[in-house]
């Protein structure tokens, strides 16, 4: 079989000795997007540097040539490298950390990890992204006992506009939720985390009762907002509640992480939104001190340990050996972050990186907004970090709180769901096909909004063709919908 030389093109290598191009558009050498396309969503699916492209593509051909020699003697040193890089970012021990497909598989990991019995108490939060939420609905809908019952933190923005109101809220509404279920449902809430107080006298009492799981964001999707995670965790901690922490957007945005302070219970984020990781691929953070909870992989791996054996004694539930291997995956996602990581030294290391973004996020977003005559979610910007949301002119729900801060009359829209999947369809065609650019839109607060990533790709003249953009589609949404229109 012809084995193809395959020599970088321009674009998909760099020379480590030479200084890398200013942050910007003089960027766009290294970034494989049509040179037509105005990306401000790479949020969502990430964006891979072409020179880690081509170490992906290089070890798939290689991988070709040989499978067997590839899948049993190369890759295990080449995932234990990746995972030492990981580890290292985010403050970890290696064998704290496994890669998963995407931060959505490795939450189902976590959560139907758990022994779940009559009383336990779930909670979500109604900005959850969709699929973690319906993974919560579903864990609470099963019809098979037991099951735990189900309830959700409500954030409302821009009326919660800091930290210490999100904080404030989060803790009142978890204590009140404990409170009731301890009332109500008769729970004893004994089941805590080991480093909660009463976890052991709890141990020596012969362990069981009820348990409370809290699924926070470290950055909510939509809207793209930075929450205080850390010391939500704290609260968690403290209240003897179990902390999973869906950070799907932090690695590559959020800077300083350490888990080993942060200390949550389990820790998830997606290596290929932000951090220029080949998509698809998450890491689960699980301290040794709870890999006890996570008997198994999904799906379960030749290295399951089955409880009551002697190797189960020995090594627990061999949580790093069971997601090694859980079928034949594409390990060149996961290979791919070492490569990942030196590009971004390259650029002069994660500060210079998120500095740039952050910076562009706000002048970007502060912008659009006097384009579009709106506002942007978070003006003080202690709500932002690369991901910046704005809102589109279009009318707002009667029901919306943002009609109370609104001096002068203004028209309404009631916004059915049906109305909302066929606005979303608009606005995404609209862009995509007719504009060539395109940034996440979404109902909030009875407003619509739109979400802008900035990369270090992005200019503010992104945000200017977008504002342009959006201002032709609204007014059409506006006349095809008849929003705020009344009939004669």
């Amino acid at each position: 079989m012809p084995i193809p030389h395959l020599v970088p093109a321009k674009g998909e290598s760099y020379d480590h000795n030479e200084r890398p191009p200013p942050f910007g558009h003089a960027l766009k050498q290294y970034i494989p997007l049509d040179e037509d396309y105005v990306n401000l969503n790479p949020g969502s699916w990430g964006t891979v540097p072409l020179p880690v492209l081509f170490a992906a593509t290089r070890l798939a051909y290689e991988i070709e040539r040989n499978p067997d020699k590839m899948y049993r003697q190369v890759f295990h040193p080449l995932i234990v490298r990746a995972r030492e890089s990981i580890a290292t970012l985010i403050g970890a021990d290696t064998d704290e950390v496994v890669f998963t497909p995407n931060a959505t598989l490795a939450i189902n990991t976590v959560l139907r990890a758990f022994e779940w019995r009559q009383g336990d108490l779930l909670i979500g939060a109604t900005t959850l992204y969709g699929g973690v939420a319906n993974t919560l609905q579903y864990l609470a809908d099963r019809t098979e006992q037991p099951r735990p019952d189900l309830r959700l933190v409500e954030y409302t923005f821009p009326t919660q506009l800091s930290h210490a109101q999100i904080l404030a809220s989060f803790t009142a509404q978890l204590r009140a939720f404990k409170a009731e279920h301890e009332r109500y449902a008769g729970a004893r809430f004994t089941d805590v985390p080991p480093l909660s107080p009463g976890h052991d006298s709890a141990l020596e009492g012969g362990g069981g009762g009820n348990k409370i799981v809290v699924v926070l964001d470290a950055i909510t999707a939509t809207p793209g907002v930075l929450m205080p995670w850390q010391e939500m965790v704290r609260v968690c901690r403290e209240e003897g509640v179990w902390s999973v922490v869906d950070a799907a957007h932090s690695i590559g945005q959020e800077v300083d992480i350490n888990l080993s302070q942060a200390q949550p219970d389990f820790w998830i984020s997606d290596c290929h939104k932000w951090l220029y990781a080949k998509r698809a691929c998450a890491v689960l953070y699980v301290p040794k001190r709870n890999q006890h909870i996570i008997k198994s992989s999904i799906p379960t791996s030749h290295e399951y340990v089955h409880a009551g054996s002697a190797k189960a004694r020995e090594n627990g539930t061999n949580f790093v050996m069971q997601h090694g291997w859980t079928g034949t995956p594409d390990h060149t996602s996961y290979a791919s972050v070492p490569d990942a990581l030196a590009f971004r030294e390259w650029l002069v290391g994660e500060k210079a990186i998120n500095d740039y973004c952050h910076k562009l996020a706000l002048d970007g977003g502060r912008h659009l907004a006097r384009i579009l005559g709106t506002r942007v979610l978070d003006e003080s910007g202690e709500l932002t970090l690369n991901m910046t949301n704005v809102q589109l002119p279009l009318p707002l729900d009667p029901h919306s709180a943002l009609l109370e801060h609104s001096s002068a009359p203004r028209p309404t829209a009631t916004y059915t769901p049906e109305l909302i999947a066929q606005i979303n369809t608009y606005l995404r065609d609209k862009l995509l096909d007719e504009w060539k650019t395109y940034a996440v839109h979404y109902v909030h607060a009875g407003a619509w909004w739109v979400r802008c990533s900035a990369q270090v790709f992005n200019e503010i003249s992104d945000f200017e063709y977008l504002g342009e953009a959006l201002l032709v589609v609204c007014r059409e949404i506006t006349e095809v919908f008849r929003l705020g229109m009344v009939d004669a």
